[in-house]
């Protein structure tokens, strides 16, 4: 969604990034702020109505791009709906987060006069707003979240957002580093703020910093940038599942090259493989395309094996694991990769991935490697057993699904069809990352709750909330969704295929019942 003299001009719909945004789609999204999206459903459905940024008329016209998971809707669309006297037309969290944020400003600037674009006034009262608002929607919405927020009519308030306690998803923000320096550059710059860093890099800007947990960017009409500290007891413990599995290797996060940290997690991981299998007989190291890259390289090198590229990717197939339900995974796995035979035949080869979850990926590339000719084949993950659920944006909601429940190393190994499995041990995890930390940013904490179940917004395994994420999330439920079947739940999930506005596609027409979005 880009804003252009008031007027808001949207384009989403579900897809690649590649098929949604032609050229002509983007030269009719003008305007000199804009937000974006790219998202997998981690709750709510895969519906386009679903899809962002959202938007709500009031007050000023709001949208916004979110990350994350709220893990307190219940309670929160019981506030939106009863007390706010507001509508909810979806599952997703983010319409949630949308509508507390309104609901703030309108509370907020009663008083206030309405600013327009031609406005000379850039005043306090509307900072002050803007940040009273902020703080109202971090101390009533728990999880992992980080949001960019454009108001209407005062240039972009483009703000970000992560939660106290965790920064599951994140935002970069290129802003002068200090207050001084914001002051001095009033209007002279432009802002840009995302998930990566490789994306500042890419559009020409100087990456200054991370946003801080708790802490709020607004940018005016102006051109004037301001932050505030929006949470009194904001901590810093990113998820490193992000170092894992999620960030490019070329991405630095809260100053930590995420390419370093995943040398070290394989140099971890040999040693742990030499300190367990002192005698084995690998004759060489392969990596699962891509993510795993980085770490098959250094643990090769540790271990004295040859590293060598067994697998060749199509890069037509998008990630198995964001792929929203098992059987489209399953059959992806196959048409994503190939095998070099003759890197298999006749060899013990050690397969290294970044992480198994639900193990459908490794089962089939172990059976790839075994069908080339492999004599044995052993498996190691760069990431430790992940054996609970993940509550603050990825989609690993149940723990059923994971390969890992109730199997130790030995049966796990088993079901996937490997000689043997070793996993990274969490401290190590933890250490690889940290060392790659500056001085001056030192990170004591992390969220590792997919791999010990302890969760930093104080959620408990077993409790009402995890109950409901299963009954909601489970691949029964999402199936039924899909099918137009129904609520599975208690909470009555409605999957939201139809209303949305039609939209033109010059490249294929939809189906019946899932429409596009809003046309331009």
């Amino acid at each position: 969604v880009t804003s252009e003299q008031g007027r808001l001009n949207l384009r989403k719909d579900n897809g690649l990034v590649k098929d949604v945004f032609q050229a002509h789609h983007m030269m009719e999204l003008r305007g000199h702020v804009g937000l974006g999206h790219v998202r997998y459903p981690t709750a709510g459905s895969s519906s386009c109505a679903e899809a962002q940024p959202l938007y709500t008329n009031y007050p000023y016209g709001i949208c916004v791009a979110h990350n994350g998971n709220l893990t307190n809707t219940g309670v929160l669309s019981v506030e939106v709906r009863e007390k706010f006297q507001r509508h909810i037309n979806t599952d997703s969290d983010s319409e949630l987060l949308l509508n507390i944020f309104a609901e703030a400003m309108a509370s907020n600037t009663k008083t206030t006069p309405t600013p327009t674009p031609q406005s000379t006034t850039s005043s306090k009262t509307m900072v002050d707003t803007v940040f009273k608002s902020i703080e109202e929607v971090m101390e009533k919405c728990i999880g992992g979240y980080a949001g960019l927020y454009l108001i209407n009519g005062i240039r972009p308030i483009v703000f970000g957002s992560r939660t106290p306690t965790t920064n599951q998803t994140r935002s970069t923000c290129i802003i002068p580093s200090t207050p001084a320096k914001m002051a001095q550059s009033s209007g002279m710059l432009d802002y840009a703020m995302a998930s990566e860093s490789v994306a500042i890099d890419t559009l020409g800007f100087q990456l200054v910093r991370d946003i801080k947990p708790g802490e709020a960017i607004f940018v005016d009409y102006h051109g004037n940038c301001h932050a505030r500290q929006c949470h009194r007891n904001a901590s810093l413990a990113p998820c490193i599942f992000e170092y894992v599995y999620f960030a490019r290797p070329d991405s630095i996060m809260d100053g930590v090259s995420v390419y370093e940290s995943r040398l070290m997690m394989g140099e971890k991981l040999a040693k742990k493989i030499m300190k367990n299998h002192a005698d084995h007989d690998i004759d060489v190291v392969i990596p699962i395309p891509d993510t795993s890259r980085t770490s098959a390289l250094q643990a090769a090198y540790i271990l004295g094996r040859p590293f060598r590229e067994g697998f060749i990717k199509n890069r037509y197939i998008a990630r198995t694991f964001i792929m929203p339900h098992q059987p489209t995974r399953k059959k992806s796995v196959r048409l994503k990769l190939n095998t070099i035979k003759s890197e298999f035949a006749g060899r013990n080869v050690l397969l290294v991935d970044d992480s198994v979850v639900r193990g459908t990926t490794a089962t089939e590339i172990i059976q790839m490697a075994r069908e080339a000719g492999a004599r044995n084949v052993y498996f190691a993950s760069a990431a430790p057993a992940i054996r609970y659920p993940n509550i603050y944006g990825i989609d690993i909601p149940t723990r059923e699904e994971l390969v890992a429940y109730g199997r130790e190393e030995v049966a796990i190994a088993e079901h996937l069809g490997c000689n043997w499995i070793e996993f990274q041990d969490c401290d190590d995890l933890e250490e690889a990352v940290r060392s790659s930390a500056s001085p001056d940013m030192p990170l004591p904490h992390f969220d590792t709750s997919c791999f010990t179940g302890k969760y930093v917004t104080g959620e408990v395994i077993g409790d009402k909330y995890f109950q409901n994420l299963f009954l909601n999330r489970n691949e029964s439920a999402k199936s039924l969704l899909r099918a137009g079947g129904g609520s599975s739940s208690v909470n009555d999930l409605r999957a939201s295929f139809v209303g949305c506005e039609s939209m033109h596609n010059d490249k294929s027409e939809p189906e019946d019942g899932q429409k596009g979005c809003e046309a331009i």
